[in-house]
């Protein structure tokens, strides 16, 4: 495997990871277990969402929308992050590259939005 895709491979397993910590601290601040949220977008076992959570894992974007109002987040905003950490390519690529207030709270500093990468 050449240099070039290992580098891109854990980069992608890098932002899998965060998207799981982000989804995470959204599940806990609308005080959801994962058993619940899993019954509630529909998951027969809630252990798809520990995989999500432990970066093994991604949202398929169908569920998009459920997990979202679960979540009580706006679906656009939510789709919008899964894209920045699971195709952070196309998200810049549809002109959604952090500006303003985003800056502060990038994917290049997790930690200033209660992420810890370690």
């Amino acid at each position: 495997m050449s240099v070039d895709k290992t580098r891109k491979g854990d980069e992608a397993r890098r932002l899998r990871k965060l998207a799981g910590q982000w989804l995470k601290s959204k599940r806990t601040a609308a005080g959801l277990t994962q058993k619940e949220l899993a019954n509630r977008v529909g998951l027969e076992y809630y252990t798809f969402v520990s995989q999500i959570e432990g970066g093994q894992g991604r949202v398929p974007s169908n569920l998009y929308p459920v997990w979202a109002r679960t979540l009580g987040l706006d679906l656009k905003d939510f789709a919008k992050k899964m894209l920045e950490f699971y195709d952070p390519h196309t998200h810049h690529a549809l002109g959604f590259a952090p500006t303003g207030a985003e800056t502060n709270h990038s994917l290049k500093n997790p930690s200033s939005i209660g992420i810890n990468e370690n």
